[in-house]
């Protein structure tokens, strides 16, 4: 079986001012334990580090050293893939999108839901509820 995690949880891992970072820093170290595969859109660690070392956005950013020590870290484990678009993608937005109208804020949702579509993972751990659009993922919300 295999999952995957969403950047608000690596974030909230990372934030030491959150109130969720002691939970999320659990809750990834117990993913970095295994034994499923852990697959991390290459647009989910994008973002963490766009976001961890934004000081406007990040309470505490991180250093870009930090935050790529972060995703070098996460990736060198055996059981972490990074996964990006196969041949086809856009096919896979589109059925991942059915009915959904796709806009906004909620298109880079859609481009990791399809990714994952196309990879097989159909567990999604985040808080953004947004996720719930689309019927390929079972999000599991890891604070509730």
């Amino acid at each position: 079986m295999s999952y995957s995690l969403d950047v608000n949880v690596l974030l909230y891992a990372s934030d030491r001012s959150s109130d969720r970072h002691v939970r999320a820093r659990s809750f990834v170290e117990t993913c970095a334990l295994g034994p499923e595969i852990l697959c991390l859109t290459w647009p989910t660690l994008m973002s963490y580090i766009r976001i961890a070392t934004h000081p406007r956005i990040f309470s505490a950013p991180l250093s870009p050293n930090e935050a790529l020590g972060n995703v070098t870290a996460l990736l060198t484990l055996p059981h972490v893939r990074a996964v990006s678009e196969l041949n086809g993608f856009l096919d896979a937005y589109k059925s991942i999108a059915g009915e959904t109208p796709v806009r906004g804020n909620l298109v880079p949702d859609a481009h990791v839901a399809a990714i994952l579509f196309q990879h097989g993972v159909r567990t999604m751990y985040s808080n953004d509820r947004d996720f719930r659009k689309f019927g390929s993922l079972d999000l599991r919300d890891p604070f509730a």
